[in-house]
């Protein structure tokens, strides 16, 4: 994988258009969760700090091409300075007089932040027209947005092409943590699957077989492969009966790549809090139980496989972790990949908003090698695909 990066290019004197991803999550005007911008900072400042000037676009929720009070931008400019610790001038478009008067006026260390790139339906479509006003005055331009590198929008793929282009070094710590986990793993490498869906990540997983040497499967949609090995599932499972043929086929193609399924599950009466955990093998659960997560023999041997790596990819819990004590396999298989790592033993890349919120939740997050904020980036990049604003760069 080749690309530009902040360290291939002289910013002094230049206007550098930078592509953040900064679609935060706000309730009432107030931001409540500050990763994204922390997240990007790093790059603005280098770009700041180098002698750039810092013309800062991003979309923010889905005004759908309406300019719409709602979904401004505006708000977030304390934010941002409070963690640059740098001047931020907002205007209230990203194309037109104003936005390029404005851009004119910029002297070295400035840093502009646009409107709303979605308040245009031309970003969406990717409109040529669009990305020219875009891209008019800028002198490079930056994607430090993985999160959106896989639509191939105006602002993250069209305009791309009218300018010297590279990555910013979030959008580099992404793609290089990837190229280590899946691109150019260090061996055995393992991937860890949850979620409930085998019908949400059949690309995934049909692609991952091709690139690990374990696979190991738990969540929901772990129960569609136990019934594919003509395990009883019962109504309380998260069964898809359609894809069954698509676990045995899964199951028949895996080649060289050994697939570990749960050997027994914890299950409830319901589904909720307050519930009592039971634990029974994967072919003993008595009917009409609700299914909730791996039982611990499972746990263990998801981590015994784990062990036996030097890099695993995550992407999805084992469990409804988000209710106790049924987050108990995520928070054991989330600590001891904590640990291997920190031991040195183990490169552990995860992503997608789930696995970073049971990753959180179980403290483990800060000690893994590179955890994604992407959400369908990272799902896509796993899935193999190609991904718009990632191929741009490497032309």
């Amino acid at each position: 994988m080749k690309f530009k990066t902040l360290s291939d290019f002289d910013f002094n004197g230049k206007t550098v258009f930078i592509r953040a991803d900064l679609n935060v999550p706000a309730k009432d005007g107030v931001i409540t969760d500050m990763t994204r911008i922390d997240r990007f900072v790093p790059t603005l400042k280098e770009i700041v700090e180098k002698g750039g000037k810092a013309v800062v676009a991003s979309h923010f929720g889905r005004p759908k091409g309406e300019k719409k009070p709602e979904f401004s931008m505006a708000f977030m400019v304390p934010a941002i300075e409070k963690a640059s610790g740098l001047k931020v001038t907002f205007v209230d478009d990203c194309i037109g007089d104003k936005r390029d008067a404005a851009v004119r006026a910029m002297k070295q260390g400035d840093v502009v932040l646009l409107e709303n790139l979605r308040f245009y339906a031309g970003e969406e479509k990717n409109d040529r027209n669009f990305a020219e006003q875009l891209a008019s005055g800028i002198d490079i331009y930056i994607n430090d947005a993985f999160s959106t590198a896989h639509r191939a929008h105006a602002s993250t793929e069209g305009m791309a092409h009218l300018l010297p282009r590279g990555a910013g070094r979030l959008m580099q710590e992404e793609l290089e943590a990837l190229d280590k986990a899946l691109g150019n793993p260090v061996r055995p490498a393992v991937a860890l699957v949850g979620g409930s869906k085998v019908s949400t990540k059949l690309d995934l997983l049909s692609n991952l077989v091709k690139k690990v040497d374990y696979l190991c499967i738990g969540g929901g949609m772990a129960h569609t492969f136990l019934a594919a090995k003509g395990i009883p599932m019962g109504e309380g499972s998260l069964v898809e009966p359609t894809m069954i043929d698509t676990a045995k086929s899964i199951l028949a193609n895996a080649g060289s790549c050994t697939i570990v399924l749960p050997v027994d599950l914890t299950w409830a009466d319901a589904f909720g809090e307050g519930q009592t955990p039971h634990v029974s093998d994967a072919d003993q659960v008595p009917a009409g139980k609700v299914l909730l997560d791996i039982g611990p023999k499972s746990a263990k041997a998801f981590i015994d496989t784990i062990k036996k790596c030097k890099t695993l990819i995550w992407n999805g819990p084992v469990g409804a972790f988000e209710i106790k004590p049924f987050d108990k396999s995520t928070n054991e298989i989330a600590v001891a990949v904590a640990t291997l790592t920190k031991e040195g033993q183990l490169t552990s890349v995860a992503g997608g908003g789930d696995t970073v919120s049971a990753l959180k939740k179980a403290g483990a997050e800060p000690d893994l090698t590179y955890v994604s904020a992407a959400g369908g980036a990272f799902l896509e990049w796993m899935e193999g695909k190609t991904l718009p604003g990632v191929a741009i760069l490497e032309q």
